[in-house]
C-alpha cells in the first residue's frame, strides 16, 4: 500500500470519527433535553383551597404536566362551544328564513288554486258556448283521441273530482286535462273561422250590424205593439228606433247594397231605401240629412245619413226597418242589442 493511500484511510477514520462523535453529541443535548423537560412537567404542585368559613382546607396534588393537560383541555371546549353555538345561532336564522319561504310558498299556492278555480269557471263556459256554436253550425265536436282526452268533447269528466286526490295533484291532473281538451278544440274552431271566411260576403248582404255606433245609443221603442207616443194608442212598430239624445249622430249601411229610394215622407221625413240581395230591405227614417244618392252602391258599415227629428218625431231618433219580400220583420233578429226600454 502507498503513502498516499495510507493517509486517505487514516482522514476517512478521523471524519468517520468526528461525524460519530458529533451524532453521539447531538443525541446526548436531545436526551438531557428531554429529561430536563419530562422534570419540570413532573415536578409535584400542591393547590390549597381556603374557605373563608372555619371549614377544613381543601388541597391536592398533582404536577405540572396534569395542570398543562387540564388547562388545554379548557380551552378547547370553551373554544368548541363557542364554535358550535355560532354555528347553532346560524342555523336558526337560516331555519327562520325557510320557514318564511315556507309562509310565502303556501300563501303563493293558495293564489294559484284559487286562480285555478276561476281558470275552470272560465272553461265550463267556454265548453258551454263552443258546443252550443258547434251544434248550431253543424260541425263535429271535440272527439276523443286518447285516453287523456275528455269524453264526447264535454268537460263533465273535468269536473269532476271523484277519482282525483285532492291538493296540488288534483289540480295539475285537471289542468293537464283542460290543456287536452283545448288543443282538441284547435281544430272545430279552424272549421268555424273557415267557414266564416267562406261566407263573408253573405254576412254583408245581410242586415248583420247597429246601423248607430255610438257609445251612448239606445233603443227608444222596440218591434212591436207599443203606445203611439202622440195619440197614445195601441199600435204595431214596424221598427226598431235608436236614439242618441242628440241629432247629427252618422247612420250606417246595416248591409251592402243599392240606395233604391232616398226623399221626403210626411211620416218618415228623410229616409233611404236600401235593396239587398236576398230579396231584403232596410228603411233608415227621421234623419237630418243624406250622405248618398238615389243608385248608389254602398258596403256595409258605409254612412247614409244622420240623425234627425224629421217627420212625424217626438225627438232626434232613427227608425230602422228590415223587410223580406213584403214582410215586416222584426231588425233584432240579425243584429245584437238591447231592446229593453
Amino acid at each position: 500500500m502507498s503513502k498516499t493511500q495510507k493517509q486517505l484511510k487514516k482522514m476517512e477514520k478521523r471524519f468517520a470519527s468526528n461525524v460519530s462523535r458529533s451524532f453521539g453529541s447531538v443525541f446526548h443535548s436531545i436526551g438531557r433535553l428531554f429529561v430536563k423537560l419530562f422534570k419540570l412537567l413532573d415536578n409535584k404542585l400542591t393547590i390549597m383551597i381556603v374557605p373563608h368559613s372555619q371549614s377544613n382546607v381543601i388541597n391536592f396534588q398533582t404536577n405540572v404536566f396534569a395542570l398543562l393537560l387540564g388547562f388545554l383541555l379548557t380551552i378547547g371546549i370553551i373554544s368548541s362551544f363557542l364554535y358550535f353555538n355560532k354555528h347553532s345561532l346560524s342555523a336558526k336564522k337560516e331555519i327562520a328564513s325557510l320557514m318564511e319561504q315556507n309562509r310565502t310558498t303556501l300563501a303563493s299556492l293558495d293564489e294559484l288554486r284559487d286562480e285555478n278555480t276561476n281558470l275552470f269557471q272560465a272553461a265550463k263556459h267556454f265548453q258551454a258556448s263552443l258546443s252550443q256554436s258547434l251544434s248550431l253550425l253543424g260541425i263535429s265536436q271535440v272527439s276523443e283521441k286518447t285516453n287523456s282526452t275528455v269524453s264526447n268533447s264535454d268537460l263533465s269528466s273535468l269536473f269532476s273530482y271523484s277519482d282525483i286526490t285532492n291538493g296540488t295533484t288534483k289540480e295539475i291532473s285537471d289542468i293537464r286535462e283542460l290543456t287536452s281538451y283545448l288543443e282538441n278544440a284547435v281544430e272545430p274552431i279552424e272549421q268555424v273561422g273557415k267557414m266564416l271566411k267562406t261566407q263573408q260576403n253573405l254576412f254583408t248582404e245581410i242586415p248583420s250590424i247597429n246601423p248607430v255606433k255610438n257609445p251612448n245609443v239606445h233603443v227608444s221603442m222596440a218591434f212591436g205593439p207599443n203606445v203611439h207616443p202622440l195619440n197614445g194608442n195601441w199600435y204595431i212598430h214596424k221598427g226598431i228606433d235608436f236614439s242618441t239624445w242628440r241629432s247629427g249622430d252618422p247612420v250606417m249601411a246595416t248591409a251592402s247594397g243599392q240606395v233604391v229610394s232616398l226623399g221626403y215622407d210626411n211620416s218618415f221625413g228623410n229616409s233611404v231605401i236600401i235593396k239587398h240581395n236576398h230579396g231584403i230591405y232596410t228603411r233608415y227614417a227621421h234623419l237630418k240629412s243624406f250622405r248618398v244618392t238615389k243608385g248608389q252602391y254602398v258596403e256595409q258599415g258605409d254612412i247614409i245619413g244622420l240623425i234627425g227629428s224629421t217627420g212625424i218625431s217626438t225627438g232626434p231618433h232613427l227608425h230602422y226597418e228590415v223587410h223580406i219580400g213584403s214582410d215586416v220583420v222584426d231588425p233584432a233578429k240579425y243584429i245584437n242589442i238591447n231592446v229593453a226600454k
